[in-house]
Formats: C-alpha cells, structure tokens, sequence
C-alpha cells in the first residue's frame, strides 16, 4: 500500500498555496520524501465537499487530513468525496466523531477525566437542574460544549463557582450558548472543575498578568500527547502555554487509548492540585489538534507517512 497522502487546507487568499499556518508541516512532510495535497476549508464548511477534494489528485489512495476542525457532519461530507476520488481517509467519519466530541470518548475516559453530563442546548430550567443533580449537585464546574469552551471568558462563560446556585449556573450557560452562537457544537456539558498544579513559577506569572489570569494559571501544566496507533509519538506542551513542557505519567492512559480504538488522537493531560495524579483534560482527533509554534514534529509527521 501507498505511504498515505497529507492533506492540508489551501491558503484563502491563494488557493495554489497551503495555508500559512501550515506551511512548516507541509515543508516537513515533503522534506520526509511524503506527498501533500490541498483541499478547500471554506468550501468544506459550506456544505461543497466536492468543491473542497477538486486538488486532490484522483487515485491518491490513503491520506490523512491536518488542519483547521470540522463540525462532524462536514467531516463525514469530506471522506465521502474524497472516496468518489479514490483517496481514503485513515480516520473515519465515526473515528473522527469519536474523538472530536465528548460524549464519544468520554465513556472510554471515565474515571481518568473530569465527571462530566451533557444535555440539548435549547434546554429547559428542568433538564438543566436534572443535569446539575446528575453532576453530584454541589462545587465548582465549567461549561463548554461538545469540542470546546470559550475560556477567554472565564468568568461569563466557562466558569460555574456552585452548582448549587441554579440561577448562577442558568446564566452562565445561557452566556456560553449566546457567544457559541451558530458555531455551537452538539450541545451543552457541565464538568467537575478541578485546580490544576501550575509548573514551577508560572502560576505566580500568571497571576500578575491579570484578565484572565485564574484561568491562564490552570492551565500552566498542561501536556499534549499525540498517539498514533495506540503509540505516544509526541508529547509537547499545549497551545495556549507553548513554554511550559509537564512530563506526564501515561501509563493509565496508554490502555484508554488504546481501548478507544482511535489511529491519531491527542490527549490533554494535567496535574491536579490536590495530589490527585494526572487526569485527561480532553481528547482530540489528531488531524485537527493545534501545534505549538516550533514544536518539534518530524517524529509526529514520520509516523503518519509511514503507517
């Protein structure tokens, strides 16, 4: 079989060009003696996937895709044109809403990750106080949906001081879902808040800085780990602290990974505050997990090209 094909977005403003963001891997797949391709993001958002797939080559064969997210059904639009191609997508359309979106990894993760209940986000005052008993009814949470929170809003709309104050939680939530606005996706998770051991130093950084300092500080250690068939290829720090690189223990996750059944993952993992041990922040398809600016990735990049 073929080494498989990487499939990168075009650049918007040059539709011959890959997209800035992701230059230094397509130089890097290249250099490796891979084959790129390049395919249309936009167009794959607006409901055009055969728009999207027209660079790619007909016959390509296997390939996988690194670039800007998909909601899950412009994804499974995506491997369905590609396929018309005679290009295959090593991640599925249900691989990738396995990982993408929480209620399909967070059964696997159980345990290892914050508690966590999920509900429409039309939702009514009784669902929601339903789904806040479910949660255990008291402390802290957060509020985020299928793939992501809005951090940068800490305060009003990402963070719920006390489950037990309803009012308190209803206009947290009702925040986060008037910002996500039609970039919504799936619906609405509360999960267990837990502080997080900042790395050494930057904690106090952090909160010098002010806006937003609390949040920036729980994040402090977190790690991204890149799993490839169940392997750890890469283990670097997360985007939004690139200069913090934690050292993680991946013995537990090493098994729920592999249990996932997932070929390219990343995980988020994190220290808890209270000795608790490391815990899964998040998992992520790894064709639409961020890398940190100069990460070192040829590893990452040598594994995909050779599987």
């Amino acid at each position: 079989m073929p080494a498989p094909t990487i499939l990168l977005p075009q650049d918007p403003l040059n539709p011959r060009r890959v997209d800035p963001h992701y230059s230094y891997e397509a130089q890097l797949v290249r250099g490796l003696g891979g084959e790129t391709a390049l395919v249309d993001h936009d167009a794959l958002l607006a409901g055009e996937p055969a728009e999207a797939v027209r660079r790619v080559p007909s016959g390509t064969g296997p390939a996988w895709y690194r670039g800007w997210m998909l909601p899950v059904p412009a994804y499974a639009g995506f491997v369905k044109a590609l396929a018309d191609r005679g290009c295959h997508l090593l991640t599925s359309a249900a691989a990738y809403a396995t990982a993408h979106e929480l209620p399909g990894w967070y059964g696997t993760f159980e345990g290892a990750t914050p508690d966590s209940v999920w509900l429409a986000a039309d939702c009514g005052p009784a669902e929601l106080a339903e789904a806040v008993e479910r949660l255990g009814g008291r402390g802290p949470a957060i509020v985020k949906d299928f793939v992501k929170s809005r951090k940068h809003e800490w305060h009003e709309a990402c963070y719920i001081p006390e489950l037990a104050d309803l009012a308190g939680v209803t206009k947290v939530v009702d925040r986060f879902v008037e910002l996500q606005g039609e970039y919504l996706a799936g619906g609405v998770v509360l999960r267990r808040f837990h502080a997080l051991a900042p790395a050494q130093g930057y904690g106090a950084a952090a909160a010098a800085a002010g806006d937003g300092a609390e949040e920036r500080a729980q994040r402090a250690a977190e790690a991204r780990v890149w799993w490839v068939d169940g392997e750890p290829v890469l283990t670097g720090p997360h985007p939004d602290t690139p200069e913090v690189f934690p050292a993680p223990d991946l013995t537990v996750v090493r098994s729920l990974v592999r249990s996932l059944g997932c070929r390219f993952v990343t995980t988020d993992l994190a220290l808890r505050a209270d000795g608790g041990g490391w815990m899964v922040v998040e998992v992520g398809d790894g064709q639409v997990s961020d890398l940190p600016r100069g990460t070192e990735v040829s590893g990452l990049l040598s594994s995909l090209i050779s599987t």
